[in-house]
């Protein structure tokens, strides 16, 4: 398994950020490849994703520490991936988003397409970066 941790600082309260990301349903406004997301029962989320060219349903277990600001997610078939978001307060209208992400590089390969060993860890960072960027943009301008 590979680890990817990168971060981004908004321009929002700790509540704020933190309510965003509960809100499933707008996961496709920011992060990449996401078609349709929705909630379900029992702490589960729906989402319809396209990547590399191709179409899939994904199901992730999703489950919060919300006193310590810590969304855990992780998927319940393939691909396999797990994954956190951690907030922690900059100031009264500043907040630090830490994503980290644990994937198998040949599995997200398999599942995805797209390129072997360093060229997709690379790939992977970027689309790490740009989603965090774009979340930012998305609570930043209170959507």
């Amino acid at each position: 398994m590979s680890t990817l941790e990168e971060h981004v600082d908004v321009g929002v309260p700790i509540d704020r950020a933190w309510d965003s990301l509960h809100r499933v349903e707008n996961y496709p406004r920011f992060l990449a490849g996401v078609r349709e997301a929705r909630t379900e029962a029992g702490g589960r989320a729906h989402l319809d994703v396209e990547a590399g060219g191709r179409a899939r349903e994904v199901e992730a277990e999703v489950s919060d520490r919300a006193g310590e600001r810590v969304l855990e997610w992780r998927t319940t078939g393939a691909p396999e991936l797990a994954g956190s978001f951690s907030l922690q307060p900059i100031d009264d209208s500043h907040t630090r988003v830490q994503a980290r992400l644990k994937y198998d590089p040949g599995t997200v390969r398999e599942t995805f397409g797209g390129p072997k060993g360093f060229a997709q860890a690379n790939a992977i960072e970027r689309l790490v970066r740009s989603d965090l960027e774009q979340f930012k943009e998305y609570v930043e301008q209170g959507r």
